[in-house]
């Protein structure tokens, strides 16, 4: 992987790494990872795709958003990055907050995206679950940081799985903590900001999520999928959150077939 940088307006910095060359594929990780935190499908589709995983900003090395950011303020960060790098649409995948962000990008600048994926993503929470993940930004932001509860959540104790959850684990560790609290608050309120414009989104998307993500429900994964023009929803049985590197050869046929979809 090369790793970029790119100067965007205040002197803020985008970093990316980027492999392969071919269709743009532009990844977005979700909160508390990085732009590595798809190394399974960078591998894998840089053979055939031009890949390009950017650290969201106060991750990784991109320069955090003011501390009251919203998620918009995300998505206006994302949809300059996508400008300024140039190339024309793109394929946009998010993953949790990062899904979050692509809908919000391929709601509102529909010229930049020319398919979308959304990986365990959220819609709609329910009262508890809002509450719920309140209760941990204002946590976060407070200074308390539990690495240990999501991994649980995340995690089952098969090999492979113990082995991705040590580098998520590291990537928790490696967070810049007001930069995590950041994007965390803009998380957790921002599960309703763009879930009445999927209809407005007509590129073919993709929304996958695992029966064992209580948080990024299938109902949520088909709710989605029912309101935009041309969407797919699957379903991994017996999957959590971090779906793309616990089941990496399912999520890349998935994808796969979403690349291969005609616009």
């Amino acid at each position: 992987m090369i790793s970029k940088t790119l100067q965007l307006s205040n002197n803020r910095l985008a970093h990316y790494f980027e492999q392969g060359q071919g269709e743009p594929l532009v990844l977005i990780h979700g909160v508390g990872m990085q732009a590595e935190a798809w190394y399974p499908q960078i591998e894998f589709f840089s053979k055939a795709y031009r890949v390009i995983s950017v650290d969201m900003p106060g991750h990784g090395k991109s320069t955090k958003l003011a501390h009251d950011a919203s998620l918009q303020a995300f998505v206006d960060w994302m949809i300059e990055f996508l400008t300024k790098l140039d190339i024309g649409a793109v394929n946009l995948a998010g993953h949790s907050m990062g899904s979050l962000i692509t809908t919000g990008v391929s709601a509102t600048c529909p010229n930049l995206v020319k398919r979308m994926a959304v990986l365990n993503g959220v819609y709609k929470r329910s009262e508890k679950a809002k509450n719920a993940v309140l209760y941990r930004a204002e946590a976060i932001k407070a200074g308390q940081l539990d690495i240990e509860t999501p991994l649980q959540r995340w995690f089952g104790d098969s090999e492979a799985e113990r082995q991705a959850a040590l580098k998520v684990k590291s990537w928790l560790q490696q967070v810049d903590l007001s930069g995590y609290a950041t994007a965390y608050s803009a998380f957790a309120r921002g599960d309703s900001i763009y879930a009445n414009d999927w209809s407005k989104i007509t590129c073919p998307a993709l929304i996958l999520t695992g029966t064992g993500d209580p948080n990024s429900t299938a109902e949520m994964a088909i709710q989605m999928a029912s309101q935009a023009q041309n969407a797919k929803a699957i379903v991994i049985e017996n999957e959590r959150h971090m779906v793309n590197l616990t089941a990496p050869d399912k999520v890349n046929n998935a994808m796969q077939a979403w690349l291969e979809t005609s616009v």
